[in-house]
């Protein structure tokens, strides 16, 4: 439909198009109406802005264009600022680097930077690490020419000679499988299209592999079987799931024993297994589904390891017979908590390490299988994060943990599950220099509203005076049960020697309090994870760590649902929001079950088609809730090949803004057209976009706040 054709369907055309040289104007861009509406449970509801989804349209591109150069206009007097960060930032990075090698099957594997290149190299190195490197993937040469490039898989087969990788051009989430015979560094010729980057998993053989396929809606649907050569259609469909509400995936076990098929949702899920030696045998059902019943399996020898909230609403860990798993040959291994929260666990032949979250921090323990003698790892900040990684050999001796905080740059161990001896194999290097004693840390415990105590980490330059001078920017995400810990973060360095400080708000809707955290965050008790972030911004105005005129909020996707309500509940808190891809459509996106992650995510937000939830969401979106009041400085950030949130959530957003906020507060708008979900997706663009970011937010709290609506 031509937007400028006030067609009946879409009611009554209300403005003109945006004017090509509206950005030279030094005036905001105008976006034309064309209401839409629709009723729902007796209400009329009116979307003035609704054929901005019009992705082909020539008019979306030009007004989001125009939008991009009405931000560059306006903030082009923080280029200097921008240009001093982006090197602050580049001087913290060692551009030449690469990772701990980890050792799998008789390789040791790595990957490597190197100066100028935006994309990491992957190497390995056989049986010892003085062999001959061997560059198995580069990515910079896979992503020559291309303005986006990600990589959703890297997978070698059990003998080392081929290795399955999934690529992504188009910055929305569109894989081809393809496959690199490493003896011969030739690309094979039998890839996959439209695959999805729910994992792969190689079967013994070494010919055979499993894959994700996805539907219209980019939900993962159905695990494939290939065998390595077969002709193009001779794939099988090994399992489809046809629920909307659940995800698939695909993985092999620690032990290599098994292929492991999930399907899982946020509220229950099931697990079938397939052996890795036998890759044409039907998939098993290890424990049925059942409503509000989760887990999670690996393998040790002759057993099932079974996390689940079955019976712990913080969850358990049982031990099940490998050849009947069922509930009633459960063994409690780990029993259930209500202050300890058990995360997830990593699997070796003769010991698990728990990651499990206690007082909002994770600790590990280290339980040996053959008597159940358990110890913990301890650390020695009042915050940080720590987590498993890299832990390929299942025979291994030693965990291998990453370690950060706030003041600690990330930190590489190798810890003796015996002998409990950790050494320190390596530590982020921060090239221009970084010196701890410069700054503190601070971990304080927040009183909500309604009695809960909400975590806050605090990092504050030396010396931080308390008199509500100084500006501050406060993070948080607060959804789906994503827990943001309190690790290093060498780009944020540039705020605090600044004078800013900076705090990480663990509200609730994340799991850092436990599974109750992340319970009440979401569905009808999503209300608690907006009111807690103002609760932690008004203790910071109450404490005197800033002021309103230097309070600067930051979230991102969900956490940028978190920005829009807060940014509309409390306007006079802040000087400036910063909204990264943010979710601010909850009514029109919910309702719209074609869009990617909406059918699944009736669980986290609830379905607006039932009365009740309608009124709840509609209570606090972000785009339904624009009013005629002054609003802090906004900056919205999008990307046009957005899979997640769809860019026109954040410009109808701004283009109602600008149709009705009052006051002189400015909003911008900035679009990038090469990235994805997460940005761009080189390493130094990166970090362009970050200091853009940044320079906005000092550039912002040199004015005054808004007055109270």
């Amino acid at each position: 439909m031509s937007l400028r054709a006030c067609a009946v369907a879409a009611g009554l055309c209300l403005a003109v198009g945006v004017p090509r040289t509206l950005e030279a104007q030094g005036e905001p861009p105008v976006a034309k109406r064309i209401t839409k509406t629709d009723t729902l449970h007796g209400e009329v509801l009116r979307d003035d802005y609704f054929w901005l989804r019009e992705k082909s349209n020539p008019e979306v591109v030009r007004y989001l264009e125009a939008e991009n150069g009405y931000t560059e206009t306006q903030l082009s007097h923080t280029r200097a600022t921008q240009d001093s960060i982006y090197r602050e930032a580049l001087g913290r990075i060692k551009e030449t680097d690469l990772s701990v090698p980890a050792r799998h099957r008789g390789y040791w594997y790595y990957t490597r930077y190197e100066r100028g290149k935006s994309y990491p190299i992957f190497c390995r190195k056989k049986g010892s690490l003085q062999a001959k490197e061997e560059i198995y993937l580069d990515q910079n040469l896979l992503a020559e020419g291309k303005k986006f490039h990600a990589l959703g898989g890297v997978d070698v087969s059990p003998d080392g000679n081929l290795l399955i990788y999934l690529e992504d051009t188009t910055a929305f989430r569109e894989y081809t499988l393809r496959i690199k015979d490493l003896r011969t560094d030739a690309v094979l010729p039998d890839s996959v299209p439209d695959v999805w980057n729910g994992g792969t998993a190689w079967a013994d053989d070494n010919r055979t592999f499993f894959y994700t396929r996805a539907d219209s809606a980019k939900r993962a649907n159905a695990v494939w079987r290939r065998t390595v050569g077969a002709p193009a259609g001779a794939d099988a469909k090994v399992f489809q799931e046809d629920n909307v509400l659940f995800d698939v995936g695909v993985s092999r076990s620690q032990s290599g024993r098994y292929v492991f098929i999930s399907a899982t949702g946020y509220t229950s899920s099931e697990w079938r297994v397939i052996p890795t030696a036998t890759p044409a045998s039907a998939p098993r059902i290890l424990l049925p589904r059942r409503p509000s019943v989760q887990y999670t399996p690996d393998h040790i020898p002759g057993e099932f390891l079974v996390r689940t909230n079955d019976g712990a609403s913080n969850f358990r860990v049982i031990r099940a017979p490998e050849e009947d798993p069922s509930s009633e040959r459960w063994r409690d291994w780990l029993p259930g908590s209500d202050s300890v929260f058990v995360e997830s666990f990593d699997v070796f032949r003769t010991h698990v390490v728990v990651s499990e979250r206690t007082g909002g921090l994770r600790r590990l323990r280290v339980i040996r299988l053959a008597d159940d003698a358990s110890h913990f790892i301890t650390f020695p900040d009042v915050a940080y994060e720590v987590f498993a990684a890299g832990n390929l050999d299942f025979d291994a001796a030693t965990l291998r943990f990453s370690y950060s905080s706030l003041v600690t740059p990330r930190s590489t161990y190798d810890y003796h599950l015996d002998k409990r001896t950790r050494t320190l194999l390596k530590r982020q290097e921060i090239p221009s220099g970084f010196d701890a004693s410069r700054y503190q840390v601070r971990r304080v415990m927040v009183d909500a509203r309604d009695g809960e105590r909400i975590p806050l980490s605090l990092l504050l330059p030396k010396g931080h005076p308390m008199d509500g001078s100084r500006p501050f920017l406060l993070y948080a995400y607060g959804s789906y049960g994503s827990t943001m810990e309190p690790a290093f973060d060498s780009d944020v360095l540039s705020l605090v020697d600044r004078g800013f400080g900076y705090g990480i708000a663990h509200i609730r809707g994340g799991q850092e309090m436990g599974r109750r955290w992340y319970d009440e965050g979401k569905m009808l008790n999503k209300k608690n994870t907006f009111n807690d972030y103002i609760d932690v911004a008004e203790y910071l105005v109450r404490e005197r760590y800033t002021s309103p005129a230097g309070l600067v909020a930051n979230g991102a996707s969900a956490g940028g649902l978190l920005m829009g309500v807060v940014a509309t509940w409390r306007p006079d808190l802040f000087r400036a929001v910063v909204a990264g891809v943010p979710f601010v459509d909850v009514i029109n996106t919910m309702l719209d079950a074609s869009i990617p992650l909406t059918a699944q995510e009736w669980e986290q937000w609830g379905n607006p088609r039932r009365p009740e939830h309608y009124a709840y969401m509609r209570s606090y979106s972000p785009y339904d809730n624009v009013a005629a009041r002054e609003y802090p400085a906004l900056l919205v950030t999008t990307s046009f090949n957005d899979s997640q949130v769809m860019y026109w959530e954040p410009a109808k957003w701004v283009a109602k803004l600008r149709a009705v906020k009052r006051g002189s507060n400015p909003i911008y708008l900035k679009t990038n057209f090469a990235g994805g979900h997460g940005g761009s997706s080189g390493r130094y663009d990166r970090l362009r976009e970050v200091a853009f970011e940044y320079a906005f937010m000092i550039d912002a709290v040199k004015a005054r706040p808004p007055a109270v609506p």
